[in-house]
């Protein structure tokens, strides 16, 4: 069922739901939402399953328009939306009639914005996700990211009876500057002492270098041990890599799967996330924390992820 055409693409915007697992072991990245609680919240905002695909926008957004009547939502970065010319809200359910053009600008904070559409938006199945990845071409629409012409489909949904919003104490801020969680990786024992020091205790700043594969940053040099290199082994979204020039390489949702720099730390999957909101020039800063910690940020992350429907106003559509 035909939901919009894409009259402008907008920056980078593909299709995301949560992922693509269980392929790692034969090269296939994850993918899935930089932003999972924003993706999160922006399916429940419309009563859809939190898994469902939506357009993940990235600083620049599309131009819409509706082939039919259907409610959407738009979460994340503050990305100026409208719908025929005229202001609406984010985070909250938005009617949408047949022939409205909804819009959008350049993002004023954050770096990722969500769009769902009630029923979700229907794209092939690869390995069992929507995602859209892009560096291997499959996935979403075509493999790639939305271009003008496109047609976005969708499922077939009745309209929910209730609007809702999300309550303002759950929506994230996006101040340009991140502290990472992080507990020590499996070669944090190549750094010397000193180069442990100055990865916890200096700012970085996040690079023109950033995309859904990884974010390269700069500051203060994180000094190695004797040598700078390992044999290539298993990398997830979190790993934080120290190459030889000693700049951090954050690894994000679209990267490989093995890599060759020694991990220094990984970063916690709520601070993954929180990172998708990273833009250049924005800067992140290191904390380390125990292993225990890190389990219990991660289960009261997935404890919101998954209570987020109940927790969300009703407001009189």
């Amino acid at each position: 069922m035909k939901i919009f055409r894409v009259l402008k693409p907008g920056l980078f915007t593909t299709v995301q739901d949560l992922g693509r697992y269980g392929y790692l072991k034969y090269g296939v990245p994850i993918s899935g939402a930089m932003d999972t609680f924003s993706l999160v919240a922006a399916n429940r905002l419309v009563a859809n399953n939190s898994s469902d695909a939506c357009l993940e926008v990235t600083l620049i957004g599309p131009e819409l328009k509706a082939l039919k009547q259907t409610q959407i939502a738009i979460t994340g970065g503050f990305i100026s939306p409208k719908i025929n010319g005229q202001d609406v809200p984010m985070w909250q359910t938005l009617e949408v009639q047949e022939g409205d053009v909804v819009s959008s600008g350049i993002m004023e904070n954050g770096c990722r914005a969500y769009l769902s559409i009630r029923g979700g938006i229907d794209t092939p199945m690869v390995l069992g996700s929507r995602s859209t990845y892009v560096r291997g071409g499959f996935g979403g629409i075509n493999g790639r990211q939305l271009r003008t012409g496109d047609l976005i489909e969708g499922f077939c949904a009745p309209l929910i009876k209730f609007g809702y919003s999300v309550p303002r104490e759950l929506v994230p801020q996006f101040a340009g500057k991140f502290t990472v969680n992080v507990i020590f990786g499996p070669q944090a024992d190549m750094f010397t002492e000193k180069g442990v020091s100055t990865f916890l205790s200096n700012p970085y700043r996040v690079t023109l270098e950033a995309d859904r594969m990884g974010y390269r940053l700069e500051g203060e040099p994180i000094k190695h041990g004797d040598k700078a290199d390992i044999v290539s082994d298993a990398l997830l979204p979190g790993a934080v890599q120290i190459p030889k020039n000693g700049q951090p390489i954050i690894i994000m949702r679209d990267a490989q799967t093995t890599g060759g720099y020694p991990k220094i730390a990984i970063a916690t999957t709520p601070d993954v996330s929180s990172l998708g909101k990273a833009k250049p020039n924005d800067v992140i800063e290191f904390s380390k924390i125990t292993t225990g910690q890190a389990r219990n940020k991660l289960f009261e992350y997935h404890k919101l992820l998954n209570s987020l429907g109940k927790m969300l106003l009703k407001n009189q559509s």
